[in-house]
């Protein structure tokens, strides 16, 4: 393939679009510690799960299936902005100077600007195929909310969605997005579920977390009647699966450019873009492979690279399952950065396995460096991200500047995981110089983690 052909776009034809979705889970290096029931910490039942899962997502939940098949019905919903294109940067790469190429997937192109769809359109899917009325959920900057009120509307499903306070806040249009395709949106903490009162009686003018609003969102669906159901964006396996569509998409297209890549990197809050991107690439690695897999998280927010690895509740009101995860305390409550996104507490437990056992690794950035790299790369190739988007950017930045140093021509490939066309009230922020850094709370994570259960 000549030089010229590289340049391009690299986008596969319908046909091309992976029929399966990849399971980690048989090819993780050791088992998965089991989630464990909130109240009683014994190890979670299938049967356990009913009550906020549909039983088909239960089962994806826990497979070892390596492959597990795409039903058609959501292929043909997927093909509205699949496959997605991998493009590489070049105005990027000659404004580095840099001999390295760099690539990006750009998931930017579903209809709500994200890569989050490829989830959302499958659990509205199997929850439909069950006989649920709604779905109940959070969001924290709204992309996840935006997916799921979009999937819901196409599948005639109710959609409530619990938006984390400071984000509702920021990112007004996000709002109007979900109610566009129908959904209710609440601020939270609110005064419609007993979490949400709880926290506001505590604090009135709590800017909320995704913790906070996880516990809205099971406690709505658990208090339904039966009629609505639970519906999370990211951390579990079956989000995870569903994302995979990214990686191996990504990796027929480095096939067909007869390229590989040397980094992956994807920004990490509770961890599905970044899995469903890099896990496809793992048992490359793990069978000899040299590949770097970099996750890349907010200072303000470090689970991974500042948490312990331990059992802890995935929401703050105590709720949902127990999981062992990178985590800092299911009742810290992060600054108020504008990567909402990756403001989660904890991180899926195979993310979190995999980082464990040192295959992954982790960085943690301030966000001001993170905008920096975002409107260099918005005045380069075009395209404004989100800032959970902007932290994978900076890595690749600096990676790209390493190479210029050493003359290496590596492949750096990373997720393009939203655009940031609802964010320019941060960028205003940055530009006009008043973004700020926040260093994680050491304290506050201290009294956090003394509160994690005694299992």
């Amino acid at each position: 393939m000549t030089q010229n052909e590289k340049d391009k776009k690299t986008i596969l034809t319908e046909k091309e679009m992976p029929r399966q979705w990849y399971n980690i889970n048989p090819d993780l290096p050791k088992p998965l510690d089991p989630p464990l029931h909130p109240q009683t910490c014994k190890p979670l039942t299938p049967e356990d799960l009913s009550i906020l899962f549909p039983m088909s997502l239960i089962m994806q939940e826990v497979s070892m299936d390596r492959f597990i098949e795409i039903p058609e019905e959501l292929i043909n919903i997927y093909r509205m902005w699949r496959p997605t294109p991998l493009v590489r940067a070049e105005r990027l790469e000659k404004y580095l100077d840099t001999p390295a190429r760099i690539y990006f997937k750009n998931e930017s192109v579903s209809p709500a600007g994200s890569h989050k769809p490829n989830t959302a359109i499958a659990q509205a899917y199997y929850n439909k195929k069950e006989g649920v009325k709604r779905l109940a959920t959070e969001t924290g900057a709204g992309q996840w909310g935006s997916a799921l009120s979009l999937a819901c509307n196409i599948f005639g499903l109710g959609c409530t969605v619990y938006m984390v306070r400071v984000s509702y806040d920021q990112k007004p249009y996000r709002k109007s997005m979900m109610r566009l395709w129908g959904a209710a949106v609440h601020a939270s903490p609110s005064n419609l579920t007993d979490a949400g009162k709880n926290i506001l009686a505590q604090d009135p003018n709590s800017p909320g977390s995704l913790g906070i609003a996880i516990s809205e969102a099971v406690e709505d669906a658990v208090k339904s009647g039966g009629d609505a159901k639970y519906s999370l964006g990211s951390v579990l396996n079956h989000v995870i699966l569903h994302q995979s569509i990214v990686g191996l998409e990504t990796k027929k297209q480095f096939e067909k450019l007869d390229e590989y890549p040397d980094i992956l990197i994807g920004c990490v809050g509770g961890g599905s873009n970044f899995g469903g991107f890099a896990f496809p690439f793992i048992p490359d690695k793990m069978s000899g492979k040299k590949i770097r897999i970099i996750a890349v998280e907010p200072i303000a927010c470090p689970s991974l690279t500042k948490g312990p690895f331990a059992y802890d509740y995935g929401d703050t009101a105590k709720t949902g399952p127990i999981a062992k995860m990178y985590t800092l305390g299911h009742d810290f409550i992060p600054a108020g950065i504008h990567a909402g996104g990756l403001r989660y507490h904890g991180m899926a437990p195979q993310v979190s396995l995999l980082y464990d056992e040192k295959i992954i690794e982790a960085i943690a950035l301030h966000q001001n460096p993170v905008f920096e790299a975002a409107v260099t790369f918005a005045r380069t190739e075009g395209i404004i991200p989100a800032p959970e988007t902007a932290h994978a950017i900076k890595v690749a930045i600096d990676e790209a500047l390493k190479c210029k140093e050493t003359g290496e021509e590596k492949v750096i490939a990373f997720n393009f995981s939203g655009h940031g066309h609802f964010d320019l009230g941060a960028y205003d922020n940055y530009l006009d110089g008043n973004l700020q850094d926040y260093e994680y709370p050491t304290e506050k994570i201290k009294e956090s983690l003394e509160k994690l259960p005694k299992i």
